[in-house]
C-alpha cells in the first residue's frame, strides 16, 4: 500500500510546507532539491538500472534510456523545467497552465512504473516530489488561479504516479513492455537528477551545504 500512498503523501507534504509554513524557495528547499537529485540518481543506478539490463539486450536498453532523456527534454519544453525546480508562471496570468499541467502529469505517470512491492524506487520518487510540489504550490498560490484550480492541479498531479504504479502491477502488459517503459523512466531520472546536481549554482560553483546534501543523498540510497 505504501507504494501508492507515499507519492501522494509527498505532494501533500510539499503543499502543506507552502500553505502552513509559508515556505517558498528557501535554502531548505534548495538543499532538499539537491538531496533528492542525488538520492534519485543513486537509486536509479543501484536498483533500477541493473534490473533493466538483466532483462533486456544491452544496446536496446541504451536506446530506450536515450529515448527517455529526449522525452524529458520535450516535456520540459512545455513545463519550463518544473520537474527539477524551475517554474516560470506569470503571476498576473489567470489562464490555467495546461501545458505545465499535462507535461507534469505525463512525467509523474511514467515515474510510477518502476515502483514495485519491494522496490526502493518509491522512496526516490517520494523525496523527489516533496521539493517539486513545494515549488509548484508556491508559484500557483502566487498566481491568479482559483483555489479550485490549484486544488485540482495538485490532486491530479498526486494521482498520476499511483496510477502508473497500478497499471504496471495490475495489467497484463508483456514483461518486455514494462522493461521498455522502465528503461525510458531511467532516462527521465538521469536527465532530471543530473540537471539538479550539475547545473550552475550561484557564482557557478558548488557550495559546501549542497555538496553535503548530495553526499548524504548518495550514501542513504546505498544503505537502504
Amino acid at each position: 500500500m505504501n507504494k501508492y500512498l507515499l507519492p501522494v503523501f509527498a505532494v501533500l507534504l510539499g503543499a502543506l510546507i507552502v500553505l502552513v509554513l509559508k515556505q517558498k524557495r528557501s535554502l531548505f528547499t534548495k538543499l532538499l532539491l539537491s538531496f533528492s537529485g542525488a538520492f534519485l540518481l543513486a537509486l536509479t543506478l543501484f536498483d533500477l538500472l541493473p534490473e533493466v539490463y538483466q532483462h533486456l539486450e544491452a544496446k536496446q536498453t541504451g536506446l530506450f534510456i536515450m529515448f527517455g532523456i529526449l522525452l524529458q527534454i520535450i516535456l520540459e519544453f512545455f513545463s519550463k523545467g518544473a520537474e527539477h525546480g524551475h517554474i516560470h508562471i506569470h503571476k498576473n496570468s489567470s489562464q490555467f497552465p495546461w501545458l505545465l499541467f499535462i507535461s507534469l502529469c505525463i512525467h509523474s505517470f511514467l515515474e510510477g512504473f518502476p515502483i514495485h512491492q519491494h522496490n526502493d524506487m518509491v522512496y526516490g520518487v517520494l523525496i523527489h516530489k516533496i521539493p517539486i510540489a513545494t515549488l509548484i504550490t508556491s508559484f500557483l498560490v502566487q498566481s491568479n488561479y482559483s483555489k479550485m484550480q490549484i486544488a485540482g492541479f495538485l490532486i491530479f498531479f498526486a494521482a498520476m504516479t499511483p496510477l502508473g504504479t497500478f497499471i504496471s502491477n495490475n495489467t497484463s502488459l508483456p514483461e518486455n513492455y514494462i522493461n521498455f517503459i522502465n528503461a525510458i523512466v531511467i532516462g527521465i531520472f538521469f536527465h532530471i537528477s543530473t540537471v539538479i546536481l550539475f547545473e550552475s549554482s550561484e557564482g557557478h560553483k558548488f557550495n559546501l551545504s549542497k555538496l553535503l546534501a548530495i553526499f548524504f543523498g548518495v550514501a542513504i540510497a546505498y544503505l537502504i
